[in-house]
């Protein structure tokens, strides 16, 4: 497996794997501390979080990632163990509990030397890569000497896998429609438009994230047999002055109802699992929101848990202790094998953060 630079960053030494993740709370008192955690430094106004914190305590406070994640994690280990890999699985957040430098620290007391990092997140830009380089070196400077190497996995916008689990989906939840003339809609997590003009290198064009969703969308619906579909994105908030990637979905809808159709069939593509964004934004807001406007309303399934995540994932860690070929679906450029937080060499998502998003 090589860098965006073309070095070599196989890890066949690697003695471990760490799981890492955004993190999300597991009861109304966690909520604040979550929400003061994903925003510190940011400046975001109290009455922000306060208006954030009731959309979780609408859910009793309780975020699904935690939960979601520890199931891929358990799928994870039985894979690994059917395939005759024999490394432990870690589990580290960046905003709640278990944290990523808690994570490290038990690596370096279980003795790992060296260890691969899976992160939760199939993307390009700040937020999906770069500030998980930035979470692994931050908790190797909390551990000091005793920290193990760290190789972050790549970006798998576009992996057999991960595309196959989302069109299964896809066609399932259309079975269950309702609707004689349904569009299909693809959403993502809305970023500033110049964190995303920012997001690739230039001598590919830059917008990294927003071409990676667009194509994981477009092989999505190939696979599962669609003709048409949009791309929307959704969770925008920053100030509305400052250009985010749109449509937004909500404002979408009125748009698929004034062009006749009469259902929607909603595709979080850019999220692994049920967020908090998945299950507000999308199961209530916009389900609420096309209620409204009478348009049927299905949404497709995260991938979350599905054996086909824990697959793809063994099949990355097969890249780096087995120099097994990546396999891709598509075209558009991905990056994100690092070594111990390091930047790309390529200066991939080297935007400097965006507003940051407040679910989990």
């Amino acid at each position: 497996m090589a860098s965006a630079s073309g070095e070599s960053v196989r890890e066949p030494g690697a003695r471990a794997l760490l799981v890492a993740s955004f993190g999300g709370p597991e009861g109304p008192q966690d909520v604040r501390p979550f929400l003061e955690n994903v925003t510190r430094g940011r400046n975001i106004p109290p009455e922000r979080l306060d208006a954030v914190a009731k959309h979780y305590l609408h859910f009793g406070g309780i975020s699904p990632i935690n939960a979601l994640n520890r199931a891929l994690i358990d799928a994870v280990r039985a894979r690994l163990r059917a395939e005759g890999i024999d490394i432990p699985v870690h589990f580290g957040n960046r905003n709640w509990h278990p944290m990523i430098e808690d994570a490290v620290v038990g690596l370096a007391a279980d003795g790992v030397e060296s260890a691969l990092v899976f992160a939760t997140s199939a993307w390009g830009g700040y937020s999906g890569c770069r500030q998980y380089q930035e979470d692994v070196a931050r908790a190797r400077a909390a551990v000091g000497d005793r920290a193990p190497k760290l190789v972050r996995l790549r970006q798998f916008h576009d992996h057999p896998l991960f595309i196959a689990a989302f069109a299964d989906a896809v066609r399932e939840a259309r079975g269950f429609l309702g609707a004689e003339r349904p569009r299909v809609v693809f959403t993502a997590h809305s970023v500033p438009d110049s964190a995303d003009l920012a997001a690739g290198p230039p001598a590919d064009g830059g917008r990294l994230y927003s071409r990676q969703v667009a194509e994981s969308a477009r092989l999505v619906a190939q696979a599962a047999g669609i003709d048409e579909h949009d791309v929307v994105w959704q969770s925008r908030s920053g100030p509305p002055h400052i250009p985010w990637l749109g449509p937004d979905i909500c404002d979408h809808l009125d748009d698929v109802a004034a062009r006749g159709y009469d259902g929607v069939l909603v595709c979080p593509v850019g999220f692994v699992s049920d967020h908090l964004e998945v299950i507000w934004d999308l199961d209530t807001e916009a389900r609420e929101h096309a209620a409204r406007l009478g348009l049927a309303f299905g949404r497709v399934a995260t991938p979350g848990a599905d054996p086909r995540m824990a697959q793809m994932i063994v099949e990355l860690i097969r890249e780096h202790l087995d120099g097994a070929a990546p396999r891709r679906s598509g075209n558009v450029p991905q990056y994100g094998c690092t070594r111990n937080g390091a930047p790309c060499a390529v200066a991939c998502c080297a935007a400097s953060a965006p507003r940051p998003r407040t679910g989990g």
